[in-house]
C-alpha cells in the first residue's frame, strides 16, 4: 500500500492505505516503537501482522470456551498489557488496538482512532 507519515504531539503516525481500500494507521513513539495500531475499510486488515508479538494473547481471549459456537458480535478486549476492540459488518469493518502502558505521556486511548 501507500504510506504517509503525520507528526501529531509526542508521536507520529504512519498510516498505510491497502489496495483492497483498508487503511491501517501505525502510532509510533518518539522512540520509533508502536504502542497502538487502528484500522478501517472494507476488509479486516491481517491480525496476525497489525498484533505481532500480542496475536497470540488476542486469539487466546476471542477463543470460545471448548463446545460453544463462535458467535459474530463486537470484539471488545480490555486486559492488562492489551486492549483490542473491533467492530462493523462486511463492507465496513473498523478497529484499535494499544498497550495502555506503552501510550506516551499526554496520548488518551481516545485519540487512537
Amino acid at each position: 500500500g501507500t504510506r504517509t507519515t503525520k507528526a501529531a504531539g509526542s508521536y507520529e503516525v504512519h498510516e498505510i492505505q491497502a489496495a483492497t481500500g483498508t487503511v491501517v494507521k501505525e502510532y509510533l513513539s518518539p522512540e520509533g516503537k508502536v504502542f497502538a495500531v487502528a484500522w478501517h475499510g472494507p476488509r479486516l486488515p491481517d491480525l496476525r501482522q497489525l498484533l505481532g508479538g500480542y496475536f497470540e494473547q488476542y486469539r487466546a481471549a476471542v477463543q470460545p470456551p471448548s463446545g460453544t459456537r463462535m458467535v459474530r458480535k463486537p470484539i471488545m478486549i480490555d486486559r492488562p498489557g492489551l486492549v483490542v476492540q473491533i467492530g462493523g459488518h462486511v463492507g465496513a469493518f473498523s478497529g484499535r488496538a494499544y498497550v495502555p502502558e506503552t501510550l506516551p505521556a499526554g496520548v488518551r486511548a481516545e485519540d487512537i482512532q
